[in-house]
């Protein structure tokens, strides 16, 4: 018999699959204020204006450990999400086609308000569109998952290294020195409509028939690996999954040395970045992924992680939150601090601010069961208002 489609219960949530989502907001977040508060990050010259020894220790850090990490690792959970998404649907006799399809559209539709009016940066709209593309493959046995996976991972990474490599001599940083001062000008001190602008500049730029490609091929196969890991069921079950876990959990974390912590041996050389950003994101994405799974195997670990679940549970609010807090504190129609703040002050914020995001999706969760955005997405996919506010029985 047909069962009503309704949105995951309290009681069907995985833990530590929520605080892993958590724990990609804080990631993400850790490389958008940077991002948000200085044009560095896509016309280049940060070496120029962050000089002190301070500063190049923290770039390098979040180079390492954050840098192409989280929004991977952002990606292969809302591939798992998808997927299990799509079983729920069939258990209960729904077309999870039509309905997965209508989510896809309205995260698009969340994506291009946030890329256009708040943030250039945004991933949304991307995740929605080539969310898509996983219609074709929800049905691939986990093999065929694996092989185009890594197939599209290496397909334009590996020959385009190999010609970076063969080039390396002509290699060097880059700085859009025009840019960068039309960038400061309009979100430090220009009005709402030339940050918008500029906004649009921006998301173009980096949205260009050049980029898309790489997009495309970073996410898509972090899509597939989070399909493969919710067909395993490995994060469903970690304990009958135990000997699997740990086995990846080694291979990716010796991948992740290499690749992201490994170029600095030998002076981080353009050439390797590529290999850097999609072999050691994707290694480092699911290392942390894994880590978490294990961690909460034992009392310390849950107890310390615990508090990002509730960050998780409420991923689109916070993400969104994160966005709006950046820009206020950054551009001219907030407090204006655009180009003004340091790496390691950027930190500060970004610790402060989710510190008290963990502490409102506490306290809004034990009255609500879904964070605001959460709850208006899954009333437009269902086509039902969901039930928002908790029973008292339910407040804990």
């Amino acid at each position: 018999m047909k069962q009503q489609a309704s949105p995951l219960q309290d009681s069907e949530r995985l833990g530590w699959v929520d605080a892993t989502r958590g724990l990609a907001i804080l990631g993400i977040f850790m490389v958008n204020v940077p991002a948000f508060n200085a044009p560095y990050f896509l016309y280049g010259g940060e070496e120029i204006f962050w000089t002190s020894m301070t500063s190049q220790v923290i770039q390098t850090i979040i180079d390492i450990f954050f840098q192409a990490s989280f929004y991977t690792l952002f990606s292969f959970m809302f591939g798992f999400g998808l997927y299990m998404m799509k079983e729920r649907l069939e258990v209960k006799g729904n077309n999870y086609r039509a309905i997965i399809f209508r989510r896809l559209l309205i995260l698009i539709a969340f994506g291009a308000i946030h890329a256009f009016l708040i943030w250039h940066g945004d991933i949304l709209l991307s995740y929605g569109v080539f969310g898509m593309i996983m219609f074709a493959f929800f049905n691939t046995s986990p093999k065929g998952l694996l092989v185009w996976a890594f197939s599209l991972l290496g397909f334009l990474v590996v020959p385009l290294t190999l010609g970076m490599y063969a080039m390396r001599d002509q290699l060097g940083s880059f700085s859009n020195f025009q840019e960068t001062e039309e960038a400061k000008q309009n979100y430090g001190q220009g009005n709402l409509l030339e940050i918008w602008q500029q906004n649009l500049v921006d998301w173009t730029y980096s949205n260009n028939p050049g980029t898309v490609p790489f997009l495309a091929l970073s996410l898509i196969p972090m899509f597939m690996l989070g399909v493969y890991f919710a067909k395993r069921k490995w994060l469903h079950n970690p304990d009958e999954h135990q000997a699997s876990i740990k086995k990846w959990w080694v291979i990716t974390g010796v991948l992740f040395i290499l690749f992201k912590a490994g170029p600095y041996v030998i002076g981080n050389p353009e050439w390797f970045q590529l290999l850097q950003d999609n072999i050691g994101g994707t290694a480092s994405a699911i290392f942390y992924v894994l880590s978490v799974t294990l961690a909460f195997k034992f009392s310390f670990g849950k107890k310390l992680l615990y508090p990002l679940t509730w960050v998780g549970r409420m991923s689109l609010s916070n993400y969104i939150l994160q966005s709006i807090i950046s820009f206020l504190l950054f551009y001219s129609v907030g407090l204006g601090w655009y180009g003004q703040v340091s790496p390691l002050e950027s930190v500060g914020i970004v610790l402060v601010v989710f510190s008290l995001q963990i502490i409102a999706s506490k306290s809004w969760l034990k009255t609500f069961r879904y964070g605001p955005l959460e709850w208006l997405w899954r009333t437009l996919t269902y086509g039902k208002k969901q039930p928002l506010k908790r029973s008292d029985q339910q407040v804990s």
